[in-house]
């Protein structure tokens, strides 16, 4: 164990058991803390999240198990608390539901003392239980910045035709005042994953993965994402439920047999998925609004809130007005449609960057009615309407090629020239880096290989 001070919760309402588990880690320098029950534990793991937690099976006022899924639940208040079940109860079932609902750890009482010390020292160092890398932590460098990893819709488009923009579906990668910020998992998460292990070797990582909806491009790159596969690494995945299965059971069915070989239960890291109640949270010193989209299903936009400035992520939404007016609706409905659309535009209103689903032009459209995604000359108009500063087109159709996509920017730039705006219009493309100053322009851009 390191010089600093680590501490750990003893649950236990077997007071003998606990008061010497007590006095037998505080003489190796632990700081201990003592709760009798699941529910007071909790409360205690609120507050002081300890580096790890013994926790009883069978207790009064709440069982071993729903407390690890308490922790597992409220991951992003306590990040780097371990859980260890300790129980009388031999049984394989047990020891399977303990994991699955999120113990770091199981032991079987009696417990020996030297195999409980050895460890606690692992997990409160964060090695997990049969990981061999070091307890250094990876730092993410001070300041603001994104990249893109796919910028695709639908379905991966590798080959000639789009090396220039790139074929991988949705991720981009927000670095941002401490936190390492991932945006959608979809095929572009798995050179991502591939480059951060590169820049991290041997180290601890510890990031939070936003998931806008769970439509396949949005998801379907997490099982291939390697550090997932590091039980040092901490992987929050978060996001809303999904309209017929919640976001958990959804994740977890798309690496089920015959789909894919390993199950999301088996893979090695600290996995925790939460799905959000509230449009308004925090990752870190990072604050993240949410708002429901016109797509089809639940699906949802980010707006990150950073040092630098706010980063807005739609990339799957259908314009109410447009969409309202292709359905042939009448007044009433298309009044409520530019009620919504305003909405929409408060709520990116002066990002600094905007990435936003501008998926077809007004032709394609017509034949597209209802599928979900903006034409890009809509998505211009909103945002110089919105004082937007630099706008990314994203999700761009599968049909596509590096032409197409370079003649759409020189129509979205001849738009904001007639309009006399000084909005910036680019393109999504793979391995395309943007910095922020603190000042909340964009400074730099920078495009860096992605064939890892």
């Amino acid at each position: 164990m390191d010089s600093e001070v680590k501490t750990v919760l003893v649950i236990d309402d077997d007071s003998a058991f606990r008061q010497a588990v007590a006095e037998w880690l505080r003489l190796r320098g632990w700081r201990v803390l003592e709760a009798s029950d699941g529910e007071n534990g909790f409360q205690i793991t609120l507050k002081e999240r300890p580096e790890v937690v013994l926790c009883d099976l069978l207790m009064p006022r709440g069982n071993g198990f729903k407390y690890c899924r308490q922790v597992r639940e409220n991951r992003l208040r306590m990040p780097l608390t371990k859980v260890v079940v300790t129980t009388g109860s031999g049984y394989m079932a047990d020891r399977l539901e303990a994991e699955e609902s999120g113990a770091d750890g199981y032991l079987v009482k009696p417990v020996d003392m030297e195999s409980l010390h050895v460890l606690l020292n692992s997990l409160a160092n964060g090695l997990g239980t049969g990981d061999q890398r070091t307890d250094k932590v990876g730092s993410i460098p001070p300041g603001v910045s994104l990249k893109f990893w796919g910028v695709r819709g639908s379905v991966p488009v590798p080959g000639p035709s789009t090396v220039e923009f790139g074929g991988n579906t949705s991720c981009v990668e927000v670095r941002a005042d401490g936190q390492l910020i991932i945006l959608d998992a979809g095929t572009g998460i798995r050179p991502l994953g591939n480059a951060l292990e590169k820049e991290f070797p041997g180290q601890s990582l510890d990031f939070t993965i936003l998931i806008t909806h769970t439509h396949w491009d949005h998801i379907q790159g997490f099982p291939f994402f390697l550090p997932a596969y590091f039980p040092s690494n901490t992987v929050r995945i978060v996001g809303f439920e999904g309209a017929r299965r919640g976001l958990e059971r959804t994740l977890l069915s798309q690496m089920e047999s015959p789909y894919f070989p390993i199950s999301m239960r088996e893979m090695p890291g600290n996995i925790a998925i939460r799905e959000l109640a509230d449009l308004d949270f925090h990752i870190g010193p990072v604050r993240v609004r949410a708002e429901f989209l016109n797509h089809p299903g639940i699906c949802t936009g980010y707006r990150l809130f950073t040092s630098a400035g706010s980063i807005s992520y739609l990339p799957d939404v259908e314009l109410f007005r447009r969409f309202r007016e292709n359905v042939g609706a009448g007044q009433p409905d298309i009044a409520y449609a530019a009620e919504k659309d305003e909405r929409l535009r408060e709520f990116i209103a002066g990002s600094e960057i905007l990435i936003f689903d501008g998926q077809y032009d007004v032709e394609e459209y017509r034949s597209h009615v209802g599928w979900g995604h903006s034409c890009y000359e809509d998505v211009v108009e909103l945002a110089m309407q919105a004082g937007v500063k630099r706008l990314f087109i994203f999700h761009h159709d599968p049909v596509h090629d590096d032409a197409w996509v370079r003649s759409m920017v020189d129509r979205c730039r001849e738009m904001v020239r007639v309009a006399g705006s000084p909005l910036i219009v680019e393109a999504a493309r793979e391995g395309l880096t943007v910095e922020l100053s603190v000042a909340g322009t964009p400074v730099r851009l920078e495009v860096a290989d992605v064939s890892v």
